[in-house]
């Protein structure tokens, strides 16, 4: 099979970014040159996706009673809205990527001219989409970008995942396209992460189902150059 490689860009948004956002990861704004290197190579396709979430989202701790309702520290368990016996827990944030905020808008340092489409996640207020492929529940699944079929309409055989934050949407999304059937690789100086201690335990869930983590000059990346 011909290599054809998509690059996806996670939630390069203001709420993540330093100096004002809701969730800002440090250092989110640092990676924007190297993304946009990566955005001017040959890439079959170029994706960039949106937390996108209503006002009443389930992941908003201001959406749930004292005193279980701590940002970065409370946990809840969210229930399969199509079928209560799955359940999930996740974490609570503050109120981050508002549909129609600031928070919610790209970088305008990011190269969005070099984007092929945008894809916005989290718009169910119901449960909690960190992959940019699809919620996590399973049986069935509630929420569904449809970008697996984008990828597969154009033939991609490899994934690119850059962006923040990579211990939460990043790792997600990146595990999620290896499930998918894509070879996925993470491009470790165009991500960063909210707690860089847990990276060691993301690169393990990586090297179970075969994930790799590579640099801006690996040969994987350079590939993409000599199309």
């Amino acid at each position: 099979m011909s290599f054809k490689p998509a690059l996806i860009v996670v939630d390069v948004q203001e709420d993540f970014c330093p100096p004002k956002g809701a969730l800002a990861v440090g250092g989110g704004r640092d990676i924007v040159p190297a993304i946009n290197k990566l955005l001017a190579m040959p890439f079959t396709l170029k994706v960039a996706t949106k937390d996108f979430h209503p006002q009443n989202h389930v992941s908003f701790a201001s959406n749930h009673a004292a005193p279980n309702n701590k940002p970065f520290e409370s946990i809840v368990t969210i229930k399969n809205p199509l079928n209560p016996n799955e359940t999930q827990k996740t974490k609570l944030w503050p109120d981050h990527c508002v549909q129609g905020t600031k928070g919610a808008e790209l970088l305008p340092e990011l190269d969005v001219s070099k984007v092929d489409r945008i894809v916005e996640k989290g718009k169910d207020s119901r449960v909690e989409m960190y992959s940019a492929f699809a919620d996590p529940f399973q049986n069935p699944c509630v929420a569904n970008s449809g970008l697996a079929e984008m990828l597969r309409g154009v033939g991609i055989t490899d994934v690119y995942v850059v962006g923040l934050a990579a211990d939460y949407c990043i790792k997600h999304t990146a595990l999620h396209a290896q499930k998918e059937g894509f070879k996925t690789w993470v491009v470790g100086e165009a991500t960063r992460a909210v707690d860089p201690s847990s990276m060691e335990e993301v690169h393990k869930e990586y090297a179970k189902v075969g994930v790799t983590v590579v640099g801006m000059d690996h040969v994987v990346v350079q590939k993409v150059k000599g199309q």
